[in-house]
């Protein structure tokens, strides 16, 4: 398999969107969403308007992201930033620094508004494209 700058074997991936958010500073945010993400606007690509038909406040969906200020050369980290902890594999973590930097974030829609989509509970930075929405499923556990 060859890569090449974002391209491989003829694959590439749209931005669909951005997202629009009162968090501007990467050292600042939350880790996730969870532990203090604030309500955000997930701001889509008129061209894919039909792609956001039945998404209605109060569902979940897992929003699938860029995180384009990611350090796409990390492979091992201190989980959580926190360097009393043994380093492990990125694939192991959580950590926006990794090889293809998607970030992973289960949001809850709280108004939809044309090709605008609001949402809680978001930790991604302004500015972050957006790849993909999908909706939640219930834990692994709970199937």
């Amino acid at each position: 398999m060859t890569c090449l700058a974002g391209r491989v074997d003829g694959y590439e991936v749209r931005i669909v969107g951005r997202v629009s958010s009162p968090l501007t500073d990467l050292s600042a945010a939350p880790r996730q969403g969870d532990e203090g993400g604030p309500e955000a606007d997930l701001v889509f690509d008129p061209a894919v308007a039909e792609a956001l038909r039945e998404l209605a406040p109060g569902s979940e969906v897992e929003l699938l992201t860029w995180l384009h200020k990611a350090d796409r050369t990390t492979l091992v980290v201190h989980p959580r930033g926190d360097a009393d902890r043994p380093e492990q594999g990125v694939f192991t973590t959580r950590s926006p620094d990794r090889p293809n930097p998607i970030g992973l974030h289960r949001v809850a829609v709280v108004s939809v508004d044309g090709t605008t989509v609001h949402v809680s509970g978001l930790e991604a930075v302004d500015g972050t494209p957006i790849l993909d929405v999908k909706p939640a499923l219930e834990p692994v556990a709970d199937r």
